[in-house]
């Protein structure tokens, strides 16, 4: 009995030394990788995606050498910290915080976002989400950065106006953070932000969203509807966009890249001329063009509105014809793929469209205002995408496809990050004048 109650007094056998032993003050943490494991997942379920909790030595699956592992202590609260840091002055976090097991698989294996808009705070945010927490400054030399950074701070302008925050009501309950908002950063597929809602607001937009299905009802009621007065002669819709017939003379070529009479130019070659006007007869009617701009025939037979003083260069290898204008970039697809069973834009946008390769393999990218629409009965894929290219720059770029006469034909604008406006514009007087050749 007595040797009973000794082996179960006798304390456990002492493991393996950690390499961190005497770095966390000496807490003793689960007996065996399988306890620790355990504590991990039953942790992922209670604490959820937050980055703020997730530092890769918390994140970091539970192997073999389990005790080897880099212990949570002081550092940990230093990653929460930058976490933290970064969330208030970005905007979002620097991991996507759609999946626990994503968020603690990408906080192993991926350094964070950088802190582009971060300014002065670039250098300590990016020091504090070090994976190393080795690597991370200890509280001395922070409080020293911060104090420095305090110091070299210019003073506020004296006239500008204050805005007073409003008294805290007691009775309110605080406002829940949303999950997964992320909008720069260098993880794929990352969603557009997103601002949390009240009740009030979500009733106002219901409200909003209620009355502007009533009004596109009744106005697609008055355009596509037959009247009394037409009956079956009226024409469907997106009948007006006819495709265009060339007109070619006696014994010249009549395929779409054969050159203009003049020209010296081989068929393909990147040579660029000035876009070519709306001229000739039996083009098909050009759209307005706004001030600014003007209605381009293409020789390959589309029409489409480009900016004034644009260059194009004729169709590539690959059936791009570009549009060109310093770091601003216009490139019309005139049905180079053919639909392959049921349209479906949106995958081919995806998966298969040649212009947004270098998006696919790029490192950091993010997406938004990825949708499909409906305009009479064409299928309309539209997306915007970001995407660091070959020299280091960061390409922002808005893309549509549609699916017309069962080819897909492709229109994307592209142009610097800060030129986001820019882009919008020559994309939205692009898509609402193009008219296709074939």
């Amino acid at each position: 009995m007595a040797s009973e109650m000794g082996r179960r007094a006798s304390p456990r056998p002492a493991g393996p030394r950690s390499a961190w032993d005497g770095v966390d003050g000496g807490q003793r943490g689960p007996g065996s990788g399988l306890a620790a494991e355990r504590a991990r997942q039953t942790r992922m379920a209670v604490v959820g995606a937050v980055t703020e909790r997730w530092a890769p030595e918390q994140a970091r699956p539970v192997q073999g050498n389990w005790q080897l592992a880099a212990p949570v202590g002081p550092s940990t609260d230093l990653w929460a910290l930058g976490a933290l840091l970064y969330r208030a002055v970005q905007g979002h976090a620097p991991y996507p915080e759609d999946s626990t097991a994503e968020l603690v698989e990408m906080v192993c294996a991926e350094p964070p976002a950088f802190a582009e808009e971060c300014g002065p705070l670039r250098p300590v945010v990016e020091s504090l989400l070090r994976q190393d927490p080795t690597e991370r400054p200890d509280f001395e030399e922070l409080r020293g950065w911060l104090r420095s950074l305090v110091r070299s701070a210019p003073e506020p302008e004296g006239g500008a106006p204050l805005i007073t925050a409003p008294a805290p009501d007691p009775g309110r309950l605080p406002a829940v953070r949303r999950r997964g908002e992320l909008s720069h950063g260098r993880h794929r597929g990352a969603p557009g932000p997103r601002k949390p809602r009240g009740p009030k607001s979500l009733g106002r937009t219901l409200l909003l969203a209620v009355l502007l299905a009533l009004a596109g009802g009744v106005a697609y009621a008055m355009v596509f509807l037959p009247k009394a007065d037409q009956g079956a002669d009226r024409a469907p819709a997106g009948a007006a966009a006819t495709p265009r017939t060339s007109q070619t003379s006696p014994g010249s070529p009549s395929s779409p890249g054969s050159q203009q009479p003049g020209a010296n130019t081989p068929t393909g070659t990147p040579e660029s001329k000035p876009a070519p006007q709306t001229t000739g007869p039996g083009a098909s009617p050009a759209p307005s063009a706004p001030p600014g701009y003007t209605t381009a025939q293409d020789p390959e037979g589309f029409q489409v509105v480009v900016p004034n003083g644009w260059d194009r260069r004729q169709m590539n290898d690959i059936g791009q014809v570009r549009y060109t204008n310093g770091d601003y970039t216009l490139i019309v697809v005139p049905g180079r793929d053919a639909v392959e069973g049921k349209p479906d834009p949106a995958a081919y946008q995806k998966d298969k469209e040649r212009e947004l390769e270098p998006f696919r393999s790029s490192t950091w990218v993010t997406s938004k205002g990825i949708r499909t629409t409906t305009v009479g009965r064409q299928l309309i894929a539209e997306g915007q995408y970001t995407w660091i290219d070959g020299n280091g720059r960061t390409v922002y770029a808005r893309n549509y496809v549609a699916a017309l006469g069962g080819r897909y034909h492709v229109l994307m604008v592209t142009g610097p990050q800060d030129g986001e406006a820019e882009v919008s514009k020559i994309f939205e007087n692009a898509t609402g004048s193009y008219r296709p050749g074939r």
